[in-house]
């Protein structure tokens, strides 16, 4: 599994690297150093969410409310500035992280706790905090001249050539990166995922590492609910609508199984950054709104075709096969 996953990351990264080339011969410039790194910043909220996201889908779940959670939290902390300019905008970040936190620790109560389907959970759960974002403003929008300067400003500052939001994205893809294969609790989710009754005889409690991922995305959501708001300098209940699709098809698209267990954050990041790059791309070269939406789902069908094929190849149920294969061997 280890040798596909390697391979299917570095055709991704291929197909990634000839899409960029067939639009540099469309559009002048696109290939170019600082048109590339404007995609990577462009894509660094997606990238960031899709990793909490791919947390989940390893423990055979799914967080559809991880859009929602951003709008909740961006309102809040946007609210928060324009009431009380004279915060730290430590103390804001803070407190965005910490209310996703919160919001995501719902999501994993209900899962845990009650035994309730993720996708049911997190389907009520969205339209929860939409309401919630829509209580909390009157409807209203925060825009840019309630803000203040230095909310606005962290993530368009430059530091070495990319936005503080670009390297906010590498050090949250290092993290991941260390916590899925340097952990206890990176271990726990691919094997909750992979095989739960294998799980469950080497003393891993899937309940609460299913809770933990659930903690961990709404944490990443809250992030992205300031970075979203400050980046674009507005807050507003719709922000981000439909974004949760985008971290689902980022997910599969870098080979994250639906079904869980298989996947690792590379695969995820060349997802977020394949989107990123078809998102930018299609505008630029004439491509109608209808028609990218059209290509879109087109490659995350095709994506979970794939994926499909290859876990029949190579099989997931690893207790049920050793089984079978060990009542063939008393049998004969």
């Amino acid at each position: 599994m280890k040798t596909l996953l390697r391979h299917r990351e570095a055709a991704l990264a291929v197909i990634i690297a000839l899409l960029v080339l067939i639009f540099a011969t469309r559009a002048e410039g696109f290939a170019s150093p600082g048109n590339l790194a404007t995609i990577f910043n462009d894509t660094s909220i997606l990238i960031i969410l899709a990793l909490g996201q791919m947390v989940v889908i390893m423990t055979k779940s799914i967080d559809l409310s991880v859009a929602a959670n951003l709008a909740f939290t961006g309102m809040a902390v946007a609210m928060l500035d324009a009431s009380f300019p004279g915060l730290p905008l430590a103390l804001l970040v803070l407190c965005a992280i910490a209310i996703g936190a919160l919001l995501g620790a719902l999501n994993g109560y209900l899962v845990w706790a009650l035994g309730m389907p993720s996708i049911v959970v997190t389907l009520g759960t969205l339209t929860i905090y939409r309401g919630m974002a829509f209580v909390l403003s009157g409807g209203a929008w925060v825009n840019a001249h309630q803000m203040t300067a230095d909310f606005l400003n962290m993530p368009r500052t430059v530091l070495a050539g990319l936005p503080l939001l670009s390297w906010v994205a590498v050090l949250v893809v290092a993290v991941a990166w260390l916590v899925m294969t340097r952990s206890s609790f990176g271990r726990a989710t691919y094997a909750a995922g992979g095989n739960p009754t294998a799980a469950v005889y080497a003393g891993i409690n899937i309940g609460r590492t299913q809770f933990l991922a659930f903690v961990l995305s709404g944490t990443l959501a809250g992030l992205c609910g300031y970075l979203w708001v400050s980046r674009y300098a507005v807050a507003y209940v719709d922000v981000a609508s439909g974004f949760e699709l985008d971290t689902v098809a980022a997910c599969v698209i870098g080979g994250i199984s639906i079904a869980g267990g298989i996947g690792s954050v590379a695969g995820t990041v060349l997802g977020a950054l394949f989107l990123g790059v078809i998102k930018n791309a299609l505008p630029v070269i004439g491509i109608s709104p209808f028609a990218q939406m059209a290509i879109s789902g087109f490659v995350i069908v095709l994506a979970v075709v794939f994926n499909a094929r290859s876990e029949r190849r190579k099989g997931r149920i690893i207790l049920r096969d050793q089984s079978i294969q060990s009542k063939s061997e008393v049998a004969a």
